[in-house]
């Protein structure tokens, strides 16, 4: 069924990870959410995950096809807007792949080496003993 775009006001929430990338789309007014889960790689479907999963979502949304050889426009939508997270960067620092890299900082954020990694021994103790490193 085909609705009408001007009006409709969606927001879209997209987790991008290293196999899949994971789309939610909430329309104003419906109590059902659109969900959309994609290869986040799939070259011989589509370029780019997350706009696929847009596209989808749009698609599901309105009833009205979004062609994956044009741009989305999405001027006509009361409002729009998309959040998007991914893990992929994390994964790879995690599984210690990716390039060799230095941070190089400034005397003014200096603090941002003793937040680090934000780790502690005991991940959800209420209080704990910050060891500080020499800077």
């Amino acid at each position: 069924m085909e609705t009408e775009v001007e009006g409709l006001k969606i927001k879209i929430a997209i987790d991008r990870g290293g196999t899949f990338t994971d789309c939610l789309g909430m329309v104003e007014g419906r109590n059902n959410a659109i969900i959309v889960k994609l290869l986040s790689q799939d070259p011989a479907n589509y370029a780019d995950a997350p706009i696929e999963g847009i596209r989808r979502i749009l698609e599901q949304a309105t009833g009205k096809s979004f062609p994956r050889n044009q741009k989305l426009n999405t001027s006509l939508f009361s409002s729009f807007g998309v959040r998007m997270g991914t893990t992929i960067a994390t994964n790879a620092l995690l599984e210690r792949k990716g390039e060799r890299v230095a941070l190089l900082i400034t005397k003014g954020f200096k603090d941002s080496l003793r937040i680090g990694t934000q780790s502690r021994p005991k991940l959800f103790a209420l209080t704990f003993i910050l060891t500080l490193y020499p800077m």
